[in-house]
């Protein structure tokens, strides 16, 4: 028996190409996922890194070597693959390691209806099929390849869900990092009273100009800059397979994800009122104070995009969102796309006269540290030194829903987690100003990193 262990991750399976993941590898998990969702045919899309067009055509192999169709709708962004997957009603796909560097690749999986595949849903009976390595007969009639086209559709789509048609005329400036927003964004903005002034829109998964990681601030300063040249009314950033996007304000000034979530929410809850809004709990405290005074109800939960939809279609959700620049739509199959949040944005900006930094100002309650990362060799141990030294103190409230969070009883929160990719810890801080954000943030660390 093979250990996939280091490969199969709470909600994808991610790896170096080459050392941890290859044809053979994606072939025989392209045969076990056909087994474990069966139906006609399984919708596949890849992201524009060198690995990725032969990695999905290995696992299509092994789809097909089950008797199930295959459906190539070749280069896409990740909410892409979960239209296609959605429109189709057919499981799916997308290979893409999404902002890890050229040398990773992966692949998340969706039941049809973009329904997630994590470890609770699938990978790991996926993982004891592909690690027993049992023999399976193959079909007497294997499935057929087609390929299959579907942008404009998959644009068309989004353009509906969101009208622009009326709002005053923008000019944005998008960073696509040589990811696939560089495909998507000219389809999507077509025809609509943008004009987008577009940076590093050559599809390149060697990523020569700057990680596709928008959430690291050392990777939207071009962004930034160009914001401010070209005097522009707002700036997106999108990451590799271009399902996260992340706002900078007319000042280059980024917006936080949590503002972003919940400007979305209350524009969800003006259409449903009274629905359900899902924030992980590393969102800001301001964005289940919002959703609850515009008469909605919060639902915290998981970091993680499987954990997210799974509660989505538990609560019914309307909408959800995540402090690295995920949005969960219901009217897009409960699945994250980061395109269609930059709409909303943009429809809400253009809708009223002000700049963007006005009409997030309401947005921004707190002070935040943003997600800073230790690595470590030793991730157990580092969060239980933090768990015995907080959890000690009168008034402090513990919460390992997902990692630790930690409540002070002077004011101010943390959450310290560990990452499912890499051996990392990422820690998380809000408090009312930054004075007791650093503080906060530089008393965890002297602990992690010690």
């Amino acid at each position: 028996m093979r250990d996939l262990s280091g490969v199969f991750k709470a909600y994808d399976i991610r790896g170096v190409v080459g050392e941890q993941i290859d044809a053979d590898l994606v072939r025989a998990v392209g045969a076990a996922f056909a087994r474990l969702v069966g139906g006609s045919a399984v919708v596949i899309g890849h992201d524009m890194r060198d690995s990725s067009p032969g990695l999905a055509d290995a696992f299509g192999e092994g789809v097909t070597s089950t008797g199930v169709n295959v459906v190539n709708i070749g280069l896409a962004s990740t909410d892409m693959l979960y239209y296609a997957s959605g429109a189709l009603d057919l499981p799916g796909a997308m290979f893409t390691a999404s902002h890890n560097p050229a040398k990773y690749n992966g692949i998340k999986l969706c039941r049809a209806g973009a329904a997630p595949v994590g470890q609770d849903s699938g990978l790991t009976e996926i993982q004891a099929d592909v690690e027993a390595g049992a023999a399976h007969d193959a079909a007497a009639e294997p499935g057929t390849v087609e390929r299959k086209n579907l942008l404009a559709d998959y644009a068309e789509h989004l353009r509906k869900l969101v009208d622009l048609s009326s709002i005053r005329p923008l000019k944005v400036v998008v960073d696509a990092g040589n990811g696939m927003g560089g495909h998507t964004v000219p389809s999507v903005f077509a025809g609509l009273p943008v004009e987008v002034v577009p940076m590093y829109f050559e599809l390149d998964g060697s990523f020569p100009n700057h990680e596709a990681n928008p959430l690291d601030p050392k990777n939207i300063v071009d962004l930034q800059a160009k914001v401010r040249e070209v005097g522009a009314d707002a700036g997106l950033a999108f990451d590799g397979d271009a399902d996260r996007c992340f706002v900078v304000d007319e000042h280059g000034d980024p917006v936080s994800p949590s503002a972003i979530t919940a400007l979305v929410a209350v524009r969800e809850l003006a259409k449903n009122p009274g629905g359900v809004v899902i924030h992980n709990l590393i969102t800001s405290d301001a964005v289940p104070e919002i959703v609850a005074e515009h008469g909605g109800t919060p639902v915290r939960t998981r970091v993680g995009h499987s954990f997210i939809k799974q509660e989505m279609a538990r609560t019914g959700a309307i909408f959800g969102g995540e402090h690295s620049a995920h949005y969960y739509f219901r009217d897009f199959w409960r699945a994250d796309t980061g395109m269609l949040a930059a709409l909303h944005v943009l429809a809400a900006l253009g809708g009223q006269g002000g700049p963007l930094s006005d009409l997030t100002r309401d947005y921004n309650r707190y002070a935040a540290s943003g997600e800073i990362n230790s690595t470590v060799t030793d991730q157990a141990g580092r969060l239980a030194a933090i768990r015995a030294e907080f959890g000690s103190r009168a008034g402090v409230e513990l919460d390992e829903l997902d990692g630790l969070t930690v409540r002070l009883p002077e004011g101010g929160w943390f959450n310290l987690r560990a990452s499912n990719t890499e051996p990392l810890l990422r820690l998380n801080v809000e408090a009312a100003d930054q004075p007791r954000v650093a503080a906060i943030r530089d008393e965890v660390l002297a602990i992690v990193r010690a």
